[in-house]
């Protein structure tokens, strides 16, 4: 090759050089210098983010406080990729893989999204716990980083998750008490506005504007955690035993309405629940309406004793099982004759009953009875409660008295008919039941503090100490609930046993059994109520819910350390008097 060829060529590649330099110096000067107020818009756009700053969710705590934590947020990683560099530098295949091992997700899964390579974000895995995510930093995987986030965590898994419901993946209560509470849990957001570089990481020194978030309030419940676990083990033993659609339970302070624990079964982990259906998550404490059956008397014969229609030793003829009123037959579960009120009340008698209800009428029965908080919510602070059904007089057949008084026609909550149950316990007095003891900010203010509510009194002091002493009747020998007798204490209460609804007949196969009652009887100071949904073995609540009454309250008293009274009222100068007036008779 010539020494002039060899100029040539260096000429031509020199001219084309700066032909090139030249066209990007244009180039340059024409991006720089022109107005090109579209595209400059539009890189402001990009490079500028504003971010929302999420306020931590207060806590739920049990009634004793800080440090017993039912719920709680907390720190979690958020695994994250940029699709597009990982395809530039051709590690799908083992980003995929090494992901997947880690995160325990299916290779493909990963695959699919870490597939859109056009893309500089997108989500591995949310919620990933912060121990995972630094192994999974460890392995230096290129294209592969994180995202600080938080997640509702309940330490006890199921324990108590009717009552505290759960925070959906938005981070809005969803059921129980963070959906109820939601307004003072949640905390306030804050933002950030940035500008973010080329790999869209935040350049600080370009940060326009940072409002902080605030944390939410935490709220304290009246739940005694060692009181619910007594409960819940109590529901799961009749689970196992009884084998039912359902059980539940409710313990309550007679004097001041606090909930010290409700229990539910089915249950679900609001740690997962996405994976539960409708039926595990519902509430039947105070979700579930059911005819009450023979636990419905009480209120039926203490709206008799309080109008003064009838005495304990008022004697009615129970017609030897079977009574024929308005054309139809009214059966008892024994053939009886000649009852008192007091012994009907002890051996549940339905024909008692009946008649006891026909000497007020109906407007005054059903006036008793709304009185008591049949038909009405009760307001207590969880969401999903149900009012329960007592239809106005105006409606009623001839007979529908005489079913009412049994507990039939008429449909509770368990927590309407515990509440009824503890205002006979607390002198005729009913109070608003509670499961919020108070509400708590961060900086120490308390925004709230329950106090006991009193929303009525439908029977007079005198008629509730009556009551108290005929039902503790129903747990001596020849009552139906001597299965719920507890140790060195009196105990007053009632058996419930109603047929359910079956394609629109009552069917003697499918039964709701329960048991309420409050101890110790002379001087109360818990009301507690086991229900079961179709029992498989046996069907009243004698039988199946009277034992599990006597498990809940035989370990609550003695956690509670709740003596047994010094004086019962059995034995009490008014005790043998009301005794010798009412006649005691043997057991069936």
């Amino acid at each position: 090759m010539t020494e002039r060829r060899i100029a040539r060529r260096i000429l031509l590649c020199s001219v084309c050089l700066i032909v090139a330099l030249a066209g990007l110096g244009a180039r340059l000067a024409y991006l720089h210098l022109g107005e090109h107020e579209g595209i400059r818009e539009q890189v402001r756009r990009t490079r500028h983010v504003r971010r929302t700053l999420t306020g931590r969710r207060g806590d739920i705590l049990e009634r004793r406080g800080p440090g017993c934590l039912m719920a709680l947020d907390m720190a979690v990683k958020n695994v994250c990729a940029d699709p597009m560099k990982i395809a530039e530098q051709s590690r799908m295949v083992d980003v995929a893989s090494a992901l997947s091992e880690a995160l325990n997700l299916p290779t493909d899964e990963v695959a699919v999204r870490l597939s859109n390579t056009s893309r500089r974000f997108s989500y591995v895995q949310r919620f990933v716990p912060a121990e995972e995510a630094d192994r999974i930093r460890a392995m230096k995987l290129s294209g592969v980083f994180f995202e600080d986030d938080r997640i509702r965590f309940y330490p006890h898994k199921n324990t108590l998750c009717h009552v505290l419901g759960f925070v959906n993946r938005e981070g809005v209560g969803s059921a129980g008490i963070e959906q109820g509470m939601e307004r003072f849990l949640r905390g306030t957001p804050g933002y950030v506005e940035s500008e973010v570089n080329a790999l869209r990481q935040e350049v600080y020194l370009q940060r326009i504007r940072q409002i902080p978030s605030v944390e939410g309030a935490d709220v304290t419940l009246t739940i005694d955690e060692n009181v619910q676990f007594v409960v819940e083990k109590a529901l799961d033993a009749a689970m196992d035993e009884h084998r039912p659609k359902g059980a539940w339970a409710i313990v309550q302070r007679v004097k001041t309405g606090e909930i010290l624990a409700m229990g539910s079964r089915p249950a679900f982990d609001p740690n997962r629940f996405f994976e539960s259906d409708e039926d595990a998550r519902l509430n039947r404490a105070i979700g579930y309406t059911y005819e009450p059956g023979s636990t419905f008397k009480a209120l039926t014969v203490a709206a008799a004793l309080n109008e003064g229609t009838v005495t304990p030793q008022t004697a009615f003829d129970c017609e030897h099982g079977m009574w024929f009123y308005g054309g139809k037959p009214l059966r008892d579960f024994h053939p009886y004759g000649v009852l008192t009120v007091a012994d009907g009340l002890q051996k549940s008698s339905n024909i008692l009953a009946a008649k006891v209800a026909l000497t007020l009428g109906d407007k005054r029965f059903h006036e008793y009875i709304a009185a008591f908080g049949i038909g009405t919510r009760a307001g207590i602070e969880l969401p999903g409660e149900e009012g329960g059904i007592l239809h106005p007089t105006r409606n009623w057949s001839k007979i529908e008295a005489t079913r009412i008084a049994m507990g039939h026609s008429v449909a509770v909550t368990a927590l309407q008919m515990l509440g009824a149950f503890c205002a006979i316990a607390n002198d005729g007095v009913l109070m608003k039941p509670y499961v919020i003891a108070a509400v708590t900010a961060k900086d120490g203010t308390e925004l709230y503090r329950a106090e006991p509510t009193a929303v009525g009194r439908p029977i007079t002091p005198d008629t509730a100490l009556t009551m108290r002493r005929l039902l503790a009747r129903v747990t001596e020998e020849g009552g139906t609930g001597k299965r719920a007798r507890v140790e060195n204490y009196e105990v007053a209460g009632k058996t419930g046993t109603s047929e359910k609804l079956v394609d629109g007949q009552y069917s003697s196969k499918a039964n709701i059994a329960s048991f309420v009652g409050f101890l110790p009887a002379a001087k109360p100071e818990l009301g507690i109520i086991v229900v079961v949904d179709e029992p498989s073995t046996h069907h009243t609540g004698g039988r199946v819910a009277a034992p599990f009454f006597n498990w809940i309250a035989t370990e609550s008293v003695r956690y509670l350390d709740i003596a047994p009274p010094t004086l019962k009222l059995a034995e009490s100068a008014g005790g043998r008097e009301f005794a010798a007036r009412s006649g005691r008779t043997g057991a069936n």
